[in-house]
């Protein structure tokens, strides 16, 4: 019987795998810590005996993977913060659980009206308890996303702008109040931010920005939560496997 060989380019990739997954590990093992610039790529050539291709490759597999940024002609930087960021969740949930250093900074709980989201999301009732929150990390303090979730109107949210969050906690304060998700819908696309949302995250208007717009559902499809969420691509990403 006769082996076929690896094609070249199944090599390759297996190569860039190794560059990739060696790097991960030291930076999820804090060895490269976040905001570390990592080596050139002639060092990583001549480190992992491979071509710059082939480190260019793996590089591209950790950028994909939100582990690191890299800019043009000055190189590769650690973007991770030491916590694993579990995307399915939802941004704020996966947020909320990794800790560490991430701050939350409420801006608002009220009562709204809004009828246009009511009339996209076919509510009869267009009341709901507006949530507002940032994200801060880093001293002096960076914000990496605000998010203004939107939860509808029900008797049993109505103290909400006067109790609070449990805990700090909208996932904890949902779980409090017997809403456990159990599916739903999220999208993403990359905009520029308008004037006002740059204000609030100090940047300038334009930049770009990951927008995620998520809809969470319980088991019999009642809406729990619809969340839009603007976060810095530089500490976020989308992976998908498929």
């Amino acid at each position: 019987m006769v082996r076929k060989s690896a094609k070249a380019s199944d090599v390759g990739r297996s190569k860039a795998h190794m560059v990739a997954a060696a790097l991960e590990r030291d930076i999820l093992t804090g060895r490269l810590p976040y905001g570390q610039q990592l080596e050139s790529e002639s060092e990583l050539v001549e480190r992992f005996a491979v071509s710059r291709n082939t480190v260019r490759k793996g590089l591209d597999l950790l950028t994909t993977n939100g582990l690191i940024t890299r800019k043009g002609g000055v190189g590769s930087f650690v973007t991770f913060n030491g916590q694993a960021i579990d995307g399915s969740l939802g941004w704020s949930t996966a947020i909320e659980q990794a800790g560490g250093s991430v701050q939350t900074k409420l801006l608002q709980i009220a009562i709204v009206e809004d009828e246009a989201l009511a009339r996209e999301l076919r509510l009869r009732s267009s009341r709901f308890v507006a949530i507002d929150r940032m994200r801060l990390i880093g001293d002096p303090a960076t914000c990496i996303s605000l998010e203004r979730s939107r939860l509808p109107f029900s008797d049993d949210l109505a103290a909400l702008p006067l109790e609070g969050l449990v805990g700090g906690s909208l996932y904890r304060t949902l779980a409090a109040h017997g809403m456990v998700a159990d599916h739903g819908e999220q999208w993403a696309e990359v905009v520029g931010l308008e004037a006002d949302d740059a204000k609030l995250l100090k940047r300038r208007a334009g930049t770009s920005f990951l927008r995620s717009r998520r809809l969470t559902r319980d088991r019999d499809n009642r809406i729990i939560e619809y969340v839009v969420s603007l976060l810095d691509p530089a500490h976020f990403a989308l992976h998908l496997e498929f």
